[in-house]
């Protein structure tokens, strides 16, 4: 039964991820056909058609190869500067491969199709068109993360204590005094279990966040505490808080120096509104954001242990695999309620939206984002030459971009094949 509920769950997960993309896909189909863009194709994985269909103008279909999925704009290359032609170029490389990008997008543009090309849209339309994918995974995330807030609950740190470290012992290891090691600063300062944490160094504190931020950055200064106990203020005996390693805040695979004071705090599940989900994804799109940023040096070690087999960063990355197959143990572990295994895949579900979002809004070519960048680029030179008078600068040449979008493409493929195999061979386990 345990092995059909952990399949269950990862089928399960890994078709929703699909739905997410397909809808990721409609965000960008929609408003296409709203603004009148020629669209010839949407197609959920790569590879061989395994079906498909077709309504006006349009080919819908599912392909072999289910990691991904696309809609044909058709018309995302200009013509070359100053014909309307393609021409031949022997300026290099770069040139020739920018043109037999264009000569193959214009093979399928007839006469007929002229005001219809994406490259031929008002900025603001391209905008809303190239957004509209991400914006939906956004969206999508919103709604789960909403769904479990306001239904069960999402777990919160709060400032009452639920227990007094006795001493400083190394991490991973009991938290009992066996060999002599040094009293922690809340042992030492009387703080008790239960108490609720009032200020500290005269700060008032309104959440655990705060309070970790201020022990952090106390390093090894003076303390002083004060807490609520049996209805109470009283101000906890002042010691110096101790300078040690603890996991970074944006990167938990990584150990910081900051200032330890000893205490952990009760977690409880708190159901909350739009606003609460809204704050919470801001605090999420920031982590996503230092995630992204250390993305290609953590596939790389992801990588190097696997050749060398090492033990895997827990903290690292995973892919669509090793999601569905987290997916699997949640929904197959007897460690945790049914309602606590339903919440935890939708946050799951909804933290990949979220990263999906944003990924594709990285500035990049073929990403979202690079589109983005290119029609702002196109929009500013073209408004700043009306504002100074100057002749139309026309269209911004995206095609000449393709040698990075060739590289970012082959960046992600070899960053996917590696964590594929990462999944199947050394997964990231729960429980």
């Amino acid at each position: 039964m345990e092995l059909v509920l952990y399949l269950g769950g990862a089928v399960l997960f890994f078709a929703l991820i699909m739905a997410s993309i397909a809808l990721h896909e409609v965000g960008h189909l929609v408003p296409g056909k709203i603004f009148g863009v020629k669209i010839t194709q949407y197609f959920v994985g790569f590879g061989k058609t395994l079906v498909s269909w077709r309504r006006g103008e349009t080919e819908y279909g599912f392909k072999a190869i289910p990691l991904g999925g696309y809609v044909r704009l058709v018309g995302m290359y200009p013509p070359a500067k100053g014909s309307n032609k393609l021409r031949r170029s022997n300026s290099g490389p770069f040139q020739t491969l920018a043109d037999q990008a264009r000569e193959m997008e214009w093979e399928s543009i007839e006469p007929e199709d002229d005001g219809r090309l994406f490259f031929q849209k008002k900025t603001w339309q391209k905008l809303i068109i190239m957004a509209g994918g991400p914006m939906m995974n956004i969206f999508l995330a919103f709604i789960m993360f909403w769904g479990v807030t306001a239904f069960y609950g999402s777990p919160r740190l709060e400032l009452t204590v639920a227990q007094v470290n006795e001493c400083v012992v190394p991490a991973g290891t009991t938290t009992d005094c066996t060999n002599g090691e040094p009293k922690t600063p809340a042992f030492q300062a009387g703080a008790q279990v239960g108490d609720r944490l009032i200020s500290f160094n005269g700060t008032q504190l309104q959440d655990w966040e705060q309070l970790s931020g201020l022990i952090r950055e106390n390093r090894d200064g003076r303390a002083e505490v004060v807490v609520e106990r049996a209805g109470q203020e009283i101000a906890l005996t002042p010691v110096d808080t101790l300078l040690t390693g603890v996991r970074d805040k944006w990167d938990p695979s990584k150990r910081v120096e900051a200032g330890f004071f000893g205490v952990a705090p009760e977690q409880k599940l708190v159901k909350g509104g739009p606003i609460v989900v809204a704050q919470d994804m801001v605090t999420m799109t920031e982590q996503t954001f230092h995630a992204l940023l250390g993305f290609p040096v953590k596939v790389y070690y992801v990588g190097y242990n696997l050749i060398t087999g090492q033990e895997r960063d827990v903290y690292g990355p995973m892919s669509i695999v090793g999601a569905s197959r987290a997916a699997g143990e949640v929904a197959s572990t007897n460690l945790i309620t049914t309602d606590d295994k339903v919440a935890t895949l939708f946050r799951l579900l909804g933290s990949v939206n979220l990263f999906v979002a944003l990924f594709n809004f990285v500035p990049l070519l073929p990403l979202d984002g690079g589109h983005i960048v290119g029609a702002l680029y196109e929009g500013i030179k073209r408004t700043l030459a009306r504002l100074f008078k100057r002749e139309d600068p026309g269209h911004v040449d995206t095609a000449k971009m393709l040698p990075v979008a060739y590289l970012v493409g082959g960046f992600i493929a070899v960053c996917g094949v590696v964590l594929i195999l990462a999944d199947l061979i050394d997964p990231i386990k729960l429980f």
